[in-house]
């Protein structure tokens, strides 16, 4: 084994490893974590087996066998790009939704706030009332 393997598969295992320690402490969702493991799991395969990256480099048809890596983690990194979009735009609906339903609760609580402060001043004019026409009869 060359040194430059060794250090693919170290490194490979490290983001590999890595990953799954964020999603067992919770850090990062399973959903979001299926990509990052397939990326890595894909450069630690090509890591061990050095003459993978030879045969897909000829099947796919590029001269420089190392080239393959560049375009697996492009293609890695446009599936993500697109997973986050994805997110992105739900998260943006789910906002828009409880934005929309704050806005209505603070209606409700205004329209309530409101009535309230109207039977409040109702009633202090009542009892106004009822201490005036208690004071003149006493009177």
């Amino acid at each position: 084994m060359e040194r430059i393997q060794i250090i693919s598969i170290f490194a490979s295992l490290l983001i590999f490893f890595g990953v799954l320690n964020l999603v067992r402490r919770k850090k990062l969702k399973t959903e979001y974590s299926l990509i990052w493991l397939a990326v890595s799991l894909v450069f630690v395969i090509f890591s061990f087996w050095r003459e993978g990256i030879d045969k897909i480099s000829a099947i796919v048809g590029i001269a420089y066998a190392p080239s393959v890596l560049f375009i697996i983690l492009l293609i890695g990194i446009i599936l993500l790009l697109i997973e986050f979009s994805i997110i992105i735009s739900k998260q943006a609906e789910r906002i828009k939704i409880l934005v929309q339903e704050v806005a209505l609760l603070k209606l409700d609580v205004e329209k309530n706030k409101a009535a309230d402060e109207q039977k409040k001043s109702e009633n202090i004019s009542k009892s106004e009332e009822s201490e005036t026409v208690f004071i003149e009869k006493e009177k």
